[in-house]
């Protein structure tokens, strides 16, 4: 059975995107709370600092929605080949 790639992009994307998004208000909120992986993240996501605001979490949760998009069109695409050969 093939995976539809649409759908696995959509949901991969948002679900990167909301799990930023998330991480990145909770550790406003509470500090300490996923900033080691806010800062590998500073390094990966050019324009994502932490500390400048609102118009970082665009940017960042921007970053995340695409990266997260690409990661589930491979995964996808390497799953439906996979899936013939096998």
């Amino acid at each position: 059975m093939k995976l539809c790639l649409k759908s696995l992009i959509v949901a991969g994307a948002l679900f990167q995107a909301l799990s930023f998004l998330f991480v990145a208000l909770l550790n406003v909120i509470l500090p300490p709370y996923g900033g080691a992986w806010l800062t590998v993240l500073t390094s990966l996501y050019l324009g994502y600092h932490p500390e400048t605001g609102p118009v970082s979490f665009i940017i960042g949760t921007s970053y995340a929605l695409i990266s997260g998009a690409v990661a589930a069109a491979i995964f996808g695409w390497l799953y439906n080949n996979f899936v013939e050969r096998f």
